[in-house]
C-alpha cells in the first residue's frame, strides 16, 4: 500500500467543483487500490463544499499520513458544525490528549457525552483524560518508592539468619526480601525441614523492619479476590456468600486448615484455589475432596487459575 506523504504539499489546498458524494466514492476506490495520496487529492477537490463527511475522511487520511496539524484543523472545522460528527470530536480529543492538552480534550469529549450520554467510547476516553488531569509527580513519594524497591531487591543472605533458615530459603528459590514477602507462613511450614524455629527467626527479622510474611502476596491477591468475588455474586446470593464457614460443618482437620488461611465465609472459601489449600501443612486430598463437596452443595467451587 502506498502510504507515502510525498507530493502532499502539492495536493493539499487543491479544490474543484467535485461533489461530495463523487469525491467520497472516488476516495474509497483509491484507498482500496492502495493509493492513499490519490484519495486525499480526491477529497481535497471537494473540501470547499464544507461537507463534514468529506472533512472527516480527509482529516483521518491526513492523520494516517503524518499530517497531524492539517488533520486537527479539519477536525476543528467539523466540530464547529451545527451537528458535528461524534467521531470527529472524539478523534480531535484523542489528538489533544496525545499532545498533553487534557483540558481541550476533555472539552470535546464532554460535547459528545452531553449529546450522546450512552457513547461508551467517549465515556471511556473522558475518564482517562480526567484521570490524567489529576495525575501529579510527587518527588518525595517517588524517592520513597525507589528506596522500597531497593530494599525488596536485597538478597536474603544479607540478613542475619541461621544456616538452616538460609539453606531452606535457597532451596525454595527465595533469593531476595521481595521474594520472601510473597510467601505465606503456611507455605514455609509446609517445606521439608523448615520448622517453627526457623519461622520465628524469619518473622522476627521481618518485624524489626516493619514487614511481615506474605504482605506482597496479599496486595495482589486481594485485588484478584475482589474481582472473583464479583463473579461469585452471579452464582450465589449474598446470603450464601456471607455464611460463616462453620455452617458447612467441616471436619476438624479441614476446619483448622481453613483457619490458618484466615477463611471466614463461604464466599471467601470460593475465592481460594486448590494450590492454596494443598500448600497448608497436613491438608491432603481427602480434605480437598471434602471442601469441593461442601462448596458444591451451595452451587460453588474453588477458584481455578486460567
Amino acid at each position: 500500500m502506498n502510504t507515502s506523504t510525498e507530493g502532499l504539499n502539492t495536493v493539499i489546498g487543491m479544490q474543484s467543483a467535485v461533489s461530495a458524494d463523487d469525491a467520497l466514492a472516488e476516495a474509497t476506490q483509491l484507498e482500496q487500490d492502495g493509493d492513499r495520496v490519490g484519495a486525499i487529492k480526491a477529497l481535497e477537490g471537494a473540501s470547499a463544499s464544507g461537507d463534514e463527511r468529506v472533512l472527516f475522511r480527509l482529516a483521518w487520511l491526513l492523520d494516517l499520513c503524518g499530517e497531524e496539524e492539517r488533520a486537527m484543523q479539519l477536525y476543528r472545522e467539523c466540530s464547529e458544525k451545527e451537528r458535528p460528527l461524534i467521531n470527529a470530536l472524539i478523534n480531535l480529543a484523542i489528538m489533544h490528549e496525545d499532545q498533553g492538552d487534557f483540558s481541550t480534550a476533555e472539552k470535546y469529549l464532554q460535547m459528545v457525552v452531553n449529546t450522546a450520554p450512552n457513547n461508551s467510547r467517549a465515556r471511556l476516553f473522558l475518564r482517562d483524560v480526567q484521570a490524567s488531569k489529576d495525575m501529579y509527580y510527587d518527588e518525595a513519594e517517588a524517592r520513597d518508592l525507589a528506596k522500597q524497591n531497593a530494599l525488596m531487591d536485597t538478597p536474603v543472605t544479607d540478613f542475619e539468619l541461621s544456616v538452616r533458615a538460609r539453606n531452606c530459603l535457597k532451596k525454595m528459590e527465595i533469593r531476595t526480601l521481595g521474594d520472601l514477602l510473597k510467601v505465606s507462613e503456611a507455605e514455609l511450614l509446609s517445606y521439608k525441614n523448615f520448622g517453627e524455629t526457623s519461622l520465628v527467626e524469619i518473622k522476627a527479622m521481618l518485624t524489626s523492619r516493619g514487614l511481615r510474611l506474605g504482605q506482597n502476596l496479599e496486595t495482589a491477591y486481594h485485588r484478584v479476590r475482589a474481582e472473583v468475588y464479583d463473579d461469585l455474586r452471579e452464582k450465589a446470593s449474598e446470603e450464601v456468600l456471607n455464611q460463616p464457614i462453620t455452617s458447612l460443618n467441616f471436619s476438624v482437620r479441614s476446619r483448622k486448615a481453613l483457619q490458618i488461611l484466615g477463611v471466614q465465609t463461604v464466599g471467601d472459601l470460593a475465592t481460594r484455589t486448590e494450590a492454596e489449600l494443598m500448600g497448608i501443612k497436613n491438608f491432603g486430598s481427602t480434605s480437598l475432596d471434602e471442601v469441593r463437596e461442601k462448596l458444591e452443595m451451595v452451587g460453588l467451587e474453588l477458584r481455578t487459575i486460567d
